[in-house]
């Protein structure tokens, strides 16, 4: 199968991430981490509003009420809706002062996972963040934590470390959050590309959007690749699905400061529809 992405916004993004599909308002919401920008783009309409938000947000959750956690540098994490903070769930976390969050995912119980990125200091980590205000180290010695997915059957989580080249997967209790026993599904090389950005549609299989690779694959839940799409740009970021039936599929990109060497369209929001059917993010409760 060849298949064409095709440009949905053309965006200069540095670090184009975390797209988040919002079903109440039918929009999807998207990153420049570095930039301290937040973008919303009404699908139907083909409108894209920009938000400076102030500060790096690395990943954001749709919470229950329709409003965006926004998980920023310094470990802040904080309520947004329509270009205003509302409240702040926290206010840092020490440890991570000169850090920022990268990617985060809601799970069905409305906790957050959520990771740092590496520093010269110490090494990355997976947090849990639950809603009543805990926080968690689940996974020490990360080196960016990345993408993250749940199975159907909501027995495995899966989680991207970019710089260790990993894609894994845990057994995932969803009564107590808890996740153990990692395996490496995927650990490309070459230009394959690093995984960066994942979702999981609704058969059971993962998009994983490889850095440096110019391409988003499909797995299916051994690893094993199923499709390879190319694209104009070397690093393709994230992945997720929307859209009135959840066939649309959304694709960030990054510049990464250089155009020239990733490509003229790198940093734009990309566009496909197979007919593959994908799933609802679930709700953070925080």
């Amino acid at each position: 199968m060849v298949v064409e992405p095709t440009v949905l916004v053309r965006q200069a993004c540095h670090t184009g991430e975390g797209p988040l599909w919002h079903p109440d308002e039918q929009c999807l919401y998207w990153l420049d981490i570095p930039e301290g920008l937040l973008f919303r783009h009404q699908f139907e309409r083909g409108e894209t509003e920009t938000f400076e938000v102030g500060a790096a947000v690395g990943g954001m959750t749709l919470q229950q009420d329709g409003c965006l956690a926004l998980f920023m540098a310094e470990g802040t994490v904080r309520v947004w809706r329509h270009g205003q903070f509302l409240r702040t769930v926290l206010e840092e976390i020490p440890e991570e002062r000169g850090n920022r969050f990268n990617d985060v995912i809601a799970d069905p119980e409305g906790r957050v996972f959520c990771g740092v990125m590496s520093t010269e200091k110490r090494a990355g980590r997976l947090y849990r963040l639950d809603p009543d205000g805990t926080l968690t180290v689940v996974v020490e010695d990360t080196g960016t934590a990345n993408g993250m997915g749940f199975s159907p059957d909501l027995k495995r989580m899966y989680f991207c470390d970019s710089r260790k080249r990993t894609l894994s997967v845990f057994d995932y209790d969803r009564e107590t959050g808890a996740i153990a026993n990692r395996r490496v599904l995927v650990r490309p090389e070459g230009d394959e590309g690093k995984p960066d950005g994942m979702t999981v549609d609704a058969e059971g299989r993962l998009w994983s959007a490889r850095w440096d690779g110019a391409r988003l694959v499909r797995l299916d839940s051994q690893g094993g690749a199923l499709l390879r799409i190319d694209f104009p740009v070397r690093n393709v970021s994230c992945v997720t699905f929307g859209g009135p039936e959840y066939t649309d599929i959304f694709v960030t990109t990054a510049s990464a400061g250089d155009p020239d060497a990733n490509g003229e369209l790198s940093g734009s929001l990309f566009h496909l529809n197979l007919g593959i059917r994908g799933c609802a993010d679930f709700r953070s409760a925080l």
